[in-house]
């Protein structure tokens, strides 16, 4: 199985990339991907930028370590995840996980298995900007730490 993992400040080409995940490889018949995109709204209030801070090195081998897990869930042929870090703006994106697999049920599990994950195992913090000029941390989810629980 080919996993690409890469944290970086700058954009994506969801085309490129896509394109670049199924290169050579004629066994795949499904890729389930998730894009997330910053949003300019939470917890009631309009954010204007949000800064995104990781642990170089541990990032990267925790998002391998959940793509592990998965592939040995379900029966998968790639998979890649792209983070980004830095400052976000609304309506950029922020994340793509993409999973390829022979058949579409295990390519769907897989990639919210990783994004589950992903979302309460990988060190990242995140900094939001409020339309005031005023910034606070942002705090893991429960809902996040109950969706691991399905898993």
């Amino acid at each position: 199985m080919r996993i690409s993992v890469r944290v970086q400040e700058v954009d994506f080409n969801l085309s490129a990339e896509n394109n670049a995940l199924r290169a050579d490889d004629d066994g795949i018949g499904a890729i389930a991907q998730f894009v997330g995109v910053m949003r300019n709204q939470n917890d009631g209030d309009t954010v204007s930028a949000m800064e995104l801070e990781h642990y170089p090195g541990m990032t990267e081998k925790a998002i391998t370590e959940i793509i592990t897990e998965a592939s040995s869930r379900w029966t998968l042929r790639a998979a890649t995840v792209i983070h980004r870090v830095g400052k976000i703006l609304p309506g950029e994106q922020i994340v793509w996980v993409a999973v390829c697999a022979s058949h579409r049920h295990e390519a769907f599990q897989a990639c919210e298995f990783i994004m589950d994950f992903l979302k309460s195992r990988a060190p990242f913090w995140k900094k939001e900007t409020l339309a005031d000029g005023s910034s606070r941390w942002v705090d893991a989810r429960c809902s996040d730490a109950a969706a691991l629980a399905r898993w």
